[in-house]
């Protein structure tokens, strides 16, 4: 019997652990990406590219190097806790290089559509067209790995902000944000107090004449330092936690953690104090915006109400002369190449186990990423790939192999939202 084939959309993270998984099980991966290179996220480009996850120069990873690397392939001991964009490239090629995986990898290739066959109640296998260069290509596979990640399409609600449309400075998404330079001496206002936007806040306070942070509902401030200098991630995300958030009521694994939190800075003091739980959205890491924040270089304010020609007002009222804006405000995520398989609404989308579409007939499509984890994405990309692939191959012990220690302890809580056992609702932006 010939072996399967497996295409997998995506050469980021999750494309590359993916196609190591399907050499670990003898599949035949062919992995399509849409730029010219590996990286997909973590990837610097001075401009943005169209269909692909943008950074700013400045991005440092907030999942310590112990708690993102691959299990088979550490990271050097010479880099730092934390890496910079341009460390975890670094890591990502050497991954790549010692695996032999590039030969795999089809650059500049965009998927068009991914289409059931007709046969595939009884093959479960998919057409796949790619266009390279002008060109269409259709090939059949036996199964599909989706990596395209969710951080692509900038959600930018700009119909909630009022008078935006005849505001004289200049807007932007966080998304389109590369660098600082541009706002020498200004009046900012960064909207959204999830990383980028915390991050974008206090990296403009170094070269801004006053940055304004617009938070609607606050947010949970981790930090990366934890006791003794270790890495916090390192320290918290423990079996033993894991026990104990198992063995308490969720009221109170939240409080241990607020109290924690609110030791090193209460939140409510500095205006971040959110209306949600601890574990109900996803928490915002930053060391330094503290300091930003009693030394008046970031200044908190609420949801903005209303802009005018020169101006932000506030929903409490004050008044800010402002030069730009900086949408943080999410993404949004769909795949128009799925050709209706897969429904995303209200940007949610039904998955078991994070992972399998619910109404397909045979499992020979997943998704591997597509989850907001309290921690680094990396290692349940590893675990969500090895788990699709046995799947594909049809092993006998594929299924047993979610309820392994390991897989339960990094995928608790790692959606923002509730679901039930069957299907996993994810939400992002």
């Amino acid at each position: 019997m010939a072996a399967q084939r497996v295409a997998i959309i995506g050469a980021g993270v999750s494309g590359l652990c993916a196609l190591k998984c399907c050499l670990d099980e003898g599949l035949v991966p062919t992995c399509f990406e849409r730029s010219g290179d590996i990286g997909g996220l973590w990837r610097f480009e001075k401009y943005p590219e169209e269909g692909r996850a943008s950074i700013y120069r400045s991005v440092i990873i907030n999942a310590s190097k112990e708690m993102m690397c691959f299990s088979d392939f550490p990271i050097p001991e010479d880099f730092p806790n934390y890496m910079h964009n341009s460390k975890i490239m670094e890591y990502f090629r050497m991954y790549a290089r010692h695996f032999d995986l590039l030969r795999h990898v089809r650059f500049r290739t965009s998927v068009c559509r991914v289409a059931k066959r007709p046969d595939f109640a009884t093959t479960g296998q998919w057409e796949v067209v790619t266009e390279s260069e002008g060109k269409q290509e259709a090939a059949i596979f036996d199964a599909v790995l989706v990596c395209t990640g969710h951080h692509t399409e900038a959600h930018l609600p700009l119909s909630t902000f009022p008078g935006v449309e005849k505001f004289e400075g200049w807007y932007l998404h966080s998304r389109d944000y590369k660098s600082p330079q541009s706002f020498l001496g200004k009046q900012v206002v960064v909207v959204g107090t999830g990383n980028s936007g915390i991050d974008i806040a206090v990296e403009l306070s170094h070269i801004a004449k006053q940055v304004f942070l617009s938070t609607k509902r606050g947010t949970w401030v981790l930090h990366r330092v934890g006791d003794g200098g270790y890495p916090f991630d390192f320290s918290y995300i423990s079996r033993f936690r894991q026990l104990l958030h198992s063995l308490l009521p969720q009221n109170a694994s939240s409080f241990l953690l607020e109290r924690k939190l609110n030791a090193r800075f209460n939140h409510a003091l500095y205006g971040l104090q959110p209306q949600h739980r601890i574990f109900h959205q996803h928490p915002t890491v930053n060391d330094d915006l503290p300091n930003c924040i009693i030394s008046g270089r970031v200044l908190v304010k609420p949801n903005i109400q209303e802009f005018t020609e020169t101006s932000a007002i506030f929903s409490d009222g004050t008044r800010e002369d402002i030069d730009a804006v900086v949408f943080a405000t999410g993404y949004s995520f769909s795949f128009p190449f799925l050709e209706g398989c897969v429904k995303v609404v209200e940007n949610q989308i039904s998955l078991y186990k994070f992972m399998f579409p619910i109404d397909l007939e045979k499992p020979t499509l997943a998704f591997i990423g597509l989850i907001q984890p309290l921690g680094p994405i990396m290692p349940i990309s590893e675990l969500q790939s090895r788990w699709a692939t046995r799947i594909f191959k049809g092993t006998k012990n594929s299924i047993a192999f979610c309820n392994e220690p390991r897989a339960h302890l990094l995928l608790r809580g790692a959606t923002n939202r509730a679901a039930g056992p069957a299907s996993i609702h994810q939400h992002a932006g």
